[in-house]
């Protein structure tokens, strides 16, 4: 079923049906969900990279990660409405092939997928690292290959194993972020430990001033701020499976500044104020420097396993995503037929099987090449990632022109401020693309992407022409037996 047959189709379910033709098992409760939305926004980009970050902006990066994420927060509104609209597995691509046309629903499709396909390959490697700070004799493609099975194993038995894996991933970082901030506040207020004499809140403005680098060096940080926020719309991903979509996906998303204020402005506020920022340094996690100047026993240790336990989560969820993404790919005739089976556990297997055997390749090609190879794939997902938005609200305005103009009934979770906020969030990631092709280094993810536009241009013209052909021999044989 096209996504315009299906949007004719829920007119007469109202706003918040869900076809069930799409045959998934819907085995996400809420309280996986809710999880799975924490986990979101949690992630390496905040345990390893907020170190490059703080090194470059100062204090200013609290400001960064504020905004960045009140832009988050518009994009997952806007995702919100057209969820409760029609709350579908294939989500943003779905959105963006009705509102946009079926080339963007293609392009949108492929681009998310292959940000899966890429963080996973990094995930993985950076997993296999982190198990060297126990095991340093282990090799590891040994280490790599083990979690890419396991998390194999897991996708493929069914969602509910996958959502209760996903459960305990997220709860381990929460937990560690939570007490983190407990410690770091005690320091604070009753000064124990070595860092008890020097930790101060004066710390956010003493050295330098709050940009102690100056605006344009804070400004400058915001791709890297952004990419810590990928995957925080997997929770749109999960419609298709959550078990009552209208009242555990509003809920998972009006709790997301929460989540933005405790997790990122509130970590980083306390860690910046128990060591000041110029002690921190890119290529290590602020979260162990500062547990180590604390003086906690094992701190290295803790940390290392919440880091490994966010690269796994990060992993897990891309083998979701991409299997997703293949099926209704393949329903609308835009990947290979064998994408859209499902197996008797209702998984797309194919999918998820070819997306992890990509992945596997990713392991080898980061091993050969670990430091290179990882910059690069954090590039290209974070320009995946911005592209996957630009849609979400794209689709989110056209939705609401659609609505005003009668032909399509209102989503039961209007976004605030309407398309409005929506207009104001894609012009500021117009103004975060900009930013990328400023930066040198970052600019590599643009020529990825450009060639990654060849190929699906490509590949887009090979599926019309297919089309093309096959309804031409339909036509033919239909002259045939007429004759």
């Amino acid at each position: 079923m096209t996504s315009m047959q299906v949007a004719q189709h829920n007119d007469g379910d109202g706003a918040g049906g869900h076809p069930p033709e799409e045959g998934y098992q819907r085995g996400l409760g809420s309280r996986q969900v809710q999880m799975i939305a924490i986990g979101g926004a949690i992630g390496v980009g905040l345990f390893m990279g907020a170190g490059a970050n703080i090194a470059k902006a100062g204090p200013s990066i609290i400001l960064m990660y504020a905004l960045a994420g009140v832009v988050i927060f518009f994009i997952m509104r806007a995702l919100g409405e057209l969820l409760l609209y029609r709350p579908v597995s294939g989500s943003f691509a779905e959105y963006a092939r009705e509102f946009l046309g079926p080339f963007f629903g293609y392009v949108t499709g492929w681009t998310y997928w292959l940000m899966w396909v890429v963080t996973g390959m990094a995930e993985l490697t950076a997993a296999a690292i982190y198990i060297h700070f126990w095991f340093p004799e282990i090799p590891q493609w040994v280490s790599a290959l083990v979690f890419l099975v396991v998390l194999f194993g897991v996708n493929l038995i069914s969602v509910k194993i996958f959502g209760e894996v996903e459960f305990w991933f997220s709860m381990v970082k929460v937990t560690a972020i939570i007490g983190m901030i407990v410690i770091g506040l005690g320091v604070l207020t009753l000064g124990f430990s070595d860092a008890g004499d020097t930790a101060s809140t004066s710390n956010l403005w003493s050295h330098g001033g709050i940009f102690p680098e100056g605006i344009g060096s804070s400004l400058m940080t915001l791709q890297g701020v952004m990419f810590a926020y990928l995957a925080v719309e997997l929770v749109g991903v999960t419609a298709g499976e959550s078990e009552d979509p209208e009242k555990t996906l509003p809920k998972a998303i009006n709790t997301l500044p929460w989540r933005i204020i405790i997790f990122y402005v509130g970590a980083l506020t306390v860690i910046l104020s128990v060591v000041k920022w110029t002690e921190f340094s890119e290529g290590e996690s602020p979260f162990v420097h500062a547990f180590s100047e604390i003086g906690i026993p094992l701190a290295g240790g803790i940390v290392n396993f919440v880091v490994l336990t966010a690269a796994l989560s990060s992993c897990n969820s891309g083998m979701y995503s991409t299997g997703r993404m293949l099926r209704d790919l393949a329903s609308n005739s835009e990947a290979p037929k064998a994408f859209g089976k499902l197996n008797a556990r209702q998984t797309p297997a194919v999918g998820i099987a070819v997306s992890v055997a990509l992945m596997g390749v990713g392991v080898v090609l980061n091993y050969v090449v670990p430091e290179k190879a990882f910059g690069y794939v954090v590039s290209v997902a974070t320009a995946a990632g911005i592209w996957t938005w630009m849609m979400i609200l794209v689709s989110h305005i056209l939705y609401r022109r659609a609505v005003k103009a009668g032909r399509l009934q209102a989503s039961s979770f209007p976004a605030p401020g309407g398309s409005a906020f929506s207009w104001v969030a894609l012009l500021f990631l117009v103004f975060v693309t900009g930013l990328i092709a400023y930066d040198s280094e970052a600019r590599v993810s643009l020529y990825v992407g450009a060639g990654w536009a060849v190929v699906l241009g490509i590949g887009w013209v090979l599926l019309k022409n297919r089309d093309t052909g096959s309804a031409a021999g339909q036509t033919a044989d239909r002259t045939l037996v007429s004759k």
